[in-house]
């Protein structure tokens, strides 16, 4: 027991990164959003990026601005096509694992690793 501060101080980049990496975050997208709606928003950033237009390359998230590319772009397409990790990157978003820190900046909350707000998330009661 005494290890997992130390675990979760540790893992705190990385899970800020992927959190910042979200593809509802990437495509701009709400959880609810319908699958013609993914290709929608897909399609339209990826025309952005090729033509270099103003809001193509990054994209703002709860922790700061993120940067896309087209590949980046694509992965987020593909992630959401997919039930079991659209599931995945929606209770993410919706469980908001992350606290209002100073100046409004987003940081993860202590208990992110244990995913307490899983259930809320679901709908589930506790």
């Amino acid at each position: 027991m005494s290890n997992e501060p130390e675990f979760r101080a540790e893992r705190q980049p990385e899970l800020q990164a992927r959190l910042v990496d979200n593809p509802f975050y990437v495509l701009e997208l709400a959880p609810d959003c319908t699958r013609a709606e993914v290709e929608r928003a897909g399609q339209k950033l990826l025309a952005m990026i090729e033509l270099d237009l103003a809001g193509g390359p990054t994209y703002p998230t709860p922790f700061g601005s993120g940067r896309r590319d087209a590949a980046k772009i694509r992965e987020a397409m593909a992630e959401l096509r997919d039930p079991q990790r659209r599931l995945f990157h929606e209770l993410w978003v919706l469980a908001r694992p992350w606290t209002a820190g100073p100046g409004g900046a987003a940081h993860l909350s202590d208990d992110v690793l244990g995913f307490s707000a899983a259930h809320s998330a679901l709908g589930w009661r506790s």
